[in-house]
């Protein structure tokens, strides 16, 4: 008789590689500007000031780069927070003027899951266009070319 195997088939690849896959799918395409305030002296803006870093890697402001990434330094006691602000045709959208994340107890996996679920879903969807696939064949044959010979 035997015990049926229960659980993961394999371990997971752990917080790191869950911060990678998150980071592979955040949008700012609706953002206009990010406001990522903290006081450094405080215990729990260890999360916020990497979710800083990780918004300002170059693959990230590829998604938009006009938005502006401002950090704002406290020193007073008040909670790390994330202000989203976002673009005019987003605000007409969804009747909001910014989003804001208060980042005081949670880690950057837990906020970077938050903006993929509140802040990517409102990117402006692309219109992409299918061009037809042109071969070398197809092209030699639409384009007849001329050749002029010089003497």
């Amino acid at each position: 008789m035997s015990i049926h195997y229960s659980g993961a088939l394999r371990r997971s690849n752990g917080v790191v590689a869950a911060i990678a896959k998150q980071l592979k799918s955040v949008n700012l395409k609706a953002v206009n500007r990010i406001t990522v305030s903290f006081n450094p002296f405080n215990e729990n803006a260890k999360s916020t000031r990497e979710l800083l870093v990780h918004l300002t890697s170059p693959k990230i402001i590829k998604t938009n780069p006009n938005c502006i990434v401002k950090p704002e330094v406290l020193c007073n006691l008040q909670p790390a927070e994330v202000k989203f602000s976002l673009i005019d045709p987003v605000k007409e959208q969804t009747k909001l003027k910014e989003i804001r994340f208060i980042s005081d107890n949670l880690t950057t996996l837990e906020l970077l899951q938050l903006c993929n679920k509140h802040i990517t879903p409102l990117a402006p969807k692309e219109d992409v266009t299918a061009t037809p696939l042109q071969t070398k064949s197809s092209k030699a044959a639409g384009s007849s070319r001329k050749v002029i010979k010089r003497k």
